[in-house]
């Protein structure tokens, strides 16, 4: 099957989780702990996407197929952070955390983590 998700388009998706994540621990009055777990991913999202090697990058240190390796890890850790953290009774974000593993896993499984976007000798 062809993978439809570049490693650019892939690199948009990374930014905008990490907008999405940080604006929801506000939008949906997160929980203390719920809040700060969600701002730790927004920024650690964003901090990993800026060194991946993709065209979205800063700069380019974190090789591809190690950005997903670490996404794929993120995404099974995911579905236990609201128990870990104790705000599994709060639905709004028990349920973005459920919903995030959901994306993470969609969108590893929809992208081409062998494509690369530009030429070596731009890289």
């Amino acid at each position: 099957m062809k993978k439809p998700i570049s490693p650019r388009v892939h690199g948009v998706l990374d930014y905008a989780t990490s907008a999405t994540t940080a604006a929801a621990a506000e939008v949906l009055d997160f929980p203390p702990p719920a809040r700060a777990a969600a701002r730790a991913l927004a920024g650690g999202y964003t901090g990993l996407a800026a060194v991946t090697d993709y065209p979205l990058a800063a700069r380019r240190v974190v090789p591809f197929k190690a950005h997903g390796a670490t996404e794929a890890a993120l995404g099974l850790a995911l579905p236990f952070v609201p128990w870990l953290l104790g705000f599994a009774d709060h639905k709004p974000a028990r349920n973005f955390f459920l919903g995030l593993t959901a994306v993470t896993f969609v969108v590893a499984a929809l992208t081409d983590w062998d494509k690369q976007d530009s030429p070596p000798e731009t890289r």
